[in-house]
């Protein structure tokens, strides 16, 4: 005979809401990003296309803001005449503002899940794992 499921209610408190990121930590987290992206990612990662391309390439790196998030991107080309699209982001490194300067750094696993690493870092730090982990690069 099977046993008969119970019910019960349990306590479920309501999640703190996100911390909005001020204007001028956005600026900020912008600009030595983009620097970041032009001196470093974009000179290692990004080639010129092949002459016979097969597979896709890395054409572009970007970064944006979305929420109180800070996501960098790879730009992808399929240069296949069956490709669906042209091109495609993927997103391979997230910044989460946490509160006065602080961050959260994660990467996207292969699973298309993120792997928070590292929190409570600085702007400053999370830049530099971003720079010299390859975990943090496309």
């Amino acid at each position: 005979m099977a046993k008969k499921k119970q019910w019960g209610w349990v306590y479920s408190p309501k999640s703190l809401p996100k911390p909005k990121v001020p204007k001028a930590v956005k600026d900020e987290v912008e600009k030595k990003a983009v620097d970041l992206i032009e001196k470093v990612l974009k000179p290692q990662h990004v080639q010129p296309p092949p002459k016979n391309p097969r597979w896709n390439y890395v054409e572009d790196i970007g970064g944006k803001w979305h929420g109180s998030f800070f996501y960098f991107y790879s730009t992808y080309r399929c240069p296949g005449s069956n490709a669906l699209t042209p091109t495609f982001e993927s997103k391979f490194a997230r910044l989460e503002y946490t509160s006065s300067g602080r961050f959260n750094l994660a990467y996207m696993r292969h699973t298309d899940q993120w792997w928070e690493l590292f929190t409570g870092l600085t702007l400053d730090e999370c830049l530099e794992r971003v720079k010299d982990d390859p975990l943090f690069q496309p």
